[in-house]
């Protein structure tokens, strides 16, 4: 469900999606059951979700993410119990045949950054190519191929995960670029890390309202 964006505020579900990727990220389970709850009854599609906790694998590690899975599927058995029906949501996509992944995932990166790519990336890239062909053909081909999520909700999956998690601050910065040329706004993110600050802690939402104040302090 790609909700129209209201430059001011987050929506019902982005609220969802906000919390149970840092919820995941931190590997709270109990608290993401009940976040999970409120984020279907919110609106938001089984598909979606079962989206975000994939992506966001890339980011916290498949131990997390298949923990979060693991809980999702409890929530939903659970609900089916009581008679809840829950929308299943747009049919994800599984295979992705294109002839050059990394080619395709390097366009992604493009369009997210608004910067031209080089191959291989500079840095991290140069030293370690197959972790940069795994970024490129993996997490921005085989993943960003499915549009059940729009690279908006994406970017929003990745910025609360990196939000509630230390020592990640460089990427958050990247993350809350490529967030902002989605039409992700200040008042947005500035929302994600009061949620952030609310479900994870207050030293994780302001070392990401620092992160977004020197973003905002170059423009």
């Amino acid at each position: 469900m790609n909700a129209q964006n209201n430059a001011d505020s987050l929506n019902a579900q982005q609220r969802g999606l906000v919390t149970i990727s840092a919820l995941t990220a931190t590997g709270d389970l109990e608290s993401l059951k009940n976040e999970l709850n409120t984020a279907l009854d919110a609106g938001l599609t089984v598909n979606e979700i079962k989206e975000a906790l994939v992506q966001l694998y890339a980011y916290c590690g498949f131990p997390r993410s298949l923990n979060a899975i693991n809980t999702f599927s409890t929530v939903l058995n659970e609900r089916k119990a009581k008679g809840i029906t829950d929308s299943v949501g747009k049919e994800i996509v599984v295979e992705n045949n294109t002839p050059d992944k990394y080619e395709q995932g390097r366009k992604v990166l493009e369009t997210l950054t608004k910067t031209p790519q080089s191959k291989p990336a500079p840095g991290f890239g140069e030293f370690a190519p197959r972790i940069d062909a795994f970024l490129k053909e993996h997490l921005f081909a085989d993943i960003f191929v499915s549009d059940v999520l729009s690279y908006q909700q994406r970017e929003l999956v990745t910025i609360a995960a990196l939000a509630a998690m230390p020592g990640v601050e460089g990427q958050l910065q990247a993350h809350i670029g490529m967030g902002m040329n989605t039409g992700i706004t200040e008042s947005q993110l500035t929302k994600t890390f009061d949620l952030i600050e609310k479900h994870i802690s207050k030293e994780q939402a302001d070392g990401a309202k620092t992160v977004l104040s020197k973003i905002l302090s170059k423009k």
